[in-house]
């Protein structure tokens, strides 16, 4: 199906600004975790990014999505774009000051272990972020999806370069004394802002800078649009980045509860395959499906789509699994206990995944209330969870918490979806893709009980043969025609 290919070799192209960023961002944990001995100091690092991971969905409003919806509805586009572009600009500019003017106050009540140039710094980072969105989303819009990636990857290369020299050239003495007082985990920090910059810059180029101009009804329409899911994406990110908070705050011991954070954010990190392939699908999908939303063969290719996606989420999730006693060597010696938290991170992330492909009912009715719901009840669980199983179980309690939460948000979004006629599952060859991979599975955990290494290679190869068929039955050639 035409259509369905397009949508994979859109997320193929968009996974080029998410798999080479995210794979070589994925080389910068093994160089800090080597680097970082102590996991606390890792820990104070995925905290932060925690909190930056909150900010990002507060300072865009939720107008990403609606700028997709109101550009493929209205015919002015262009006033659309500036209308979103400089709102976000102004509201970027006035969160970066107000964090300028309450670092010491927001570092001080983190901890000693914080420093207001974290805060300041990792400010601008954010605010940069909140002000290239809206210019990265009509490169989406616009099908410049080369473009997109280009940019993405030049950034991430200014990143990764920098930290390998602020943590590989740089001799530690001097590192240490470049910033008095500042831990040597700041540059973390620094590389970012600086990458952040340079990507502004080139997107501003690329894009070109809008003439000054809003529309206020427009922007009071977009944003009644929008702001559900500026909530809904506020309550989403509890199951994503609050996880890595609660661990801090539930766990008495503050030394070890950052100790144990560090191992936990390490660890989810080993599941960056499953990651980046969801990322890659989120970035085609959202505008594929919104522009043939009125296809008569919608609901055939949502179908399809659905099928494939749930197929490579089990396939990715089966690999990295049981590889993980070679995956291991990805961190530093110091972060390796409680690796199996990464399987359970896999399945969540897993049902993340199908949780957007299901909110397409929602979104493409314009009943984005129903998000709203969804990621309340969610997030609301996640707490709950939270407060229960962190001090009990620790990280694995964090991990639970985001699996189940993601459960039910799916199990409600199809069961209150499912008679919209917008939610379908193609299940042709679906009953034998599912027992070849269970036999995989209860075959190669009776094997890794005797020998994990002779399980790893079985997997590996059965993979293979699983993957073959799978084309084969699919009539999927390499070069991504059907026969």
């Amino acid at each position: 199906m035409s259509s369905v290919r397009s949508l994979y070799k859109d997320s193929f192209i968009y996974g080029l600004s998410t798999v080479v960023p995210k794979l070589l961002n994925y080389l910068l944990v093994p160089l800090h975790t080597y680097i970082f001995k102590n996991p606390q100091q890792y820990g104070i690092v995925n905290e932060l990014y925690a909190y930056l991971t909150f900010l990002l969905i507060l300072m865009t409003f939720g107008l990403e999505t609606g700028y997709f919806r109101f550009v493929n509805k209205h015919k002015n586009s262009e006033n659309i774009y500036t209308t979103v572009f400089y709102f976000l600009v102004i509201t970027s500019v006035a969160f970066f000051l107000f964090f300028c003017f309450s670092a010491n106050s927001i570092a001080s009540s983190l901890g000693s272990l914080y420093h207001p140039l974290y805060i300041t710094t990792l400010a601008g980072v954010i605010s940069l972020d909140a002000m290239m969105a809206i210019p990265f989303a009509k490169l989406r819009n616009d099908n410049r999806p080369i473009l997109f990636s280009f940019l993405k990857i030049i950034g991430v290369v200014v990143n990764v370069l920098l930290n390998i020299i602020f943590y590989l050239v740089i001799p530690r003495k001097v590192l240490i004394g470049l910033i008095p007082g500042v831990d040597i985990i700041y540059y973390i920090f620094l590389s970012n802002l600086v990458q952040n910059v340079v990507l502004f810059l080139l997107v501003m180029i690329f894009t070109g800078l809008p003439k000054i101009r809003i529309k206020v009804d427009t922007l009071k329409e977009i944003l009644k649009y929008s702001l559900p899911l500026l909530v809904a994406g506020l309550a989403g990110t509890t199951n994503e980045a609050f996880d890595r908070i609660f661990i801090k705050y539930l766990i008495p011991d503050t030394d070890k509860a950052l100790y144990l954070l560090g191992i936990y954010g390490a660890n989810v990190k080993l599941g960056v395959i499953l990651v980046l392939f969801t990322q890659m699908y989120r970035f085609a999908a959202e505008p594929f499906f919104f522009k043939i939303n009125n296809n008569e063969e919608h609901n055939k290719v949502y179908g399809k789509s659905l099928k494939y996606f749930i197929l490579f989420c089990v396939t990715i999730s089966i690999l990295i699994s049981f590889n993980l006693p070679i995956l291991k060597y990805f961190i530093g010696s110091n972060y390796r206990n409680h690796m199996s938290v990464v399987i359970i991170m896999l399945v969540a992330n897993s049902l993340s995944g199908i949780f957007f492909n299901l909110s397409f009912w929602y979104k493409l009715t314009d009943k984005t209330m129903y998000g709203l719901k969804y990621v309340l009840i969610g997030a609301g669980s996640t707490i709950i969870l939270n407060f229960i199983l962190i001090p009990l179980i620790n990280i694995y309690g964090a991990a639970l918490s985001r699996l189940v939460s993601y459960a039910i948000m799916v199990a409600i979004s199809y069961y209150e979806g499912r008679n919209t006629g917008l939610i379908s599952l193609e299940k042709k060859n679906l009953k034998k893709y599912a027992l070849i991979l269970g036999s995989i599975v209860l075959i190669s955990v009776l094997v890794y009980l005797l020998n994990p290494i002779l399980a790893m290679v079985f997997v590996d190869l059965s993979m293979v043969y699983f993957v073959l068929t799978f084309m084969k039955s699919e009539k999927i050639k390499l070069n991504g025609s059907k026969s």
